[in-house]
């Protein structure tokens, strides 16, 4: 287990992360949202051992990661801001890793080749951001580390590839057990993968929470009606309204029965329940503690 407290990084005045606290469980895939500079990157610099917390503590397994040499041959970080050293390849670039993971497998990395349509003689510099970001996940995957920690994966990947690091990733959790926290600022890139999601602003964690259990929490539903209604008289906790004509759509916090036999009480053309998305979901979450989503939702 990964575990933050009281976690505190400063560059100079700035205060990047200030008290953050957070526990990422095994085998799961974590999602770290939240704006650009909200402080996701600092944090898994920190939780792979890169910075020094100026105060708190970030831990694996009970142990600090920082100047731990066992703690980090577990964990492998994938920046945002890819560097490769001057006319290197792919297969340079598997060799490197390879020095610096004990668990580096040779015979993932021919497999993987097969899978990424990478030349892997070719000099890096000549390859597209799509390219280079593919580059360096297939070196990342070879390494087998107990922890993977990605930032941006997906960044520049057209759907295809995609979909196919998604599906690797998978594996990875199913075969040997491996953890993965993946920031980003597009939660649609989140919804389909992730087991639990934090959100991150201006160095706190607004909230943490399963992504099952956070939809549980809201729905969405619209419904017709050929009078007015006194919406407060429902009862309903309201996050987001629109009408449109008759029709009115809803984002409410409470379960779909509860909101259905509310809406029916005020004799509506019809009523029903819609699917609700992740971004729907955090909106409502974000109202909750005054926060302004536009910042985030891209």
């Amino acid at each position: 287990m990964l575990k933050a407290e009281n976690l505190v990084k400063r560059f100079e005045e700035k205060t990047a992360l200030d008290g953050l606290n957070t526990e990422i469980r095994r085998e799961c895939i974590y999602g770290l949202v939240g704006p650009n500079g909200s402080g996701k990157s600092t944090l898994m610099r920190l939780m792979c051992g890169v910075y020094r917390p100026d105060g708190g503590r970030i831990t694996l397994e009970g142990e600090d990661i920082f100047e731990n040499i066992a703690a980090k041959d577990r964990i492998l970080y994938l920046s945002d801001d890819l560097y490769f050293p001057p006319k290197s390849t792919v297969e340079d670039l598997a060799n490197f890793y390879r020095g610096l993971y004990s668990s580096f497998s040779m015979e993932t990395y021919r497999k993987l080749c097969g899978c990424f349509p990478l030349e892997v003689k070719k000099p890096l510099s000549t390859f597209s951001k799509g390219m280079r970001r593919q580059a360096a996940l297939l070196a990342a995957l070879c390494c087998h580390a107990d922890y993977l920690l990605l930032d941006e994966a997906f960044d520049g990947l057209d759907p295809v590839i995609r979909l196919m690091v998604k599906k690797l990733i998978a594996e990875e959790i199913a075969e040997r057990g491996t953890t993965v926290v993946i920031s980003s600022h597009n939660l649609r890139e989140l919804e389909d993968l992730c087991d639990q999601i934090g959100l991150l602003s201006a160095g706190r964690l607004l909230f943490e929470k399963d992504l099952d259990a956070l939809k549980l929490g809201f729905c969405r539903v619209q419904a017709a009606y050929d009078h007015p209604v006194d919406w407060e008289a429902t009862g309903l906790m309201i996050l987001d309204k629109k009408e449109r004509g008759k029709l009115v759509s809803l984002l409410v916090r409470g379960t779909a029965e509860a909101t259905l036999a509310a809406l029916e009480a005020q004799r509506p053309l019809f009523a029903e329940a819609l699917p609700m998305t992740l971004e729907e979901v955090f909106i409502g979450e974000m109202e909750a503690v005054g926060y302004d989503y536009s910042n985030i939702l891209s």
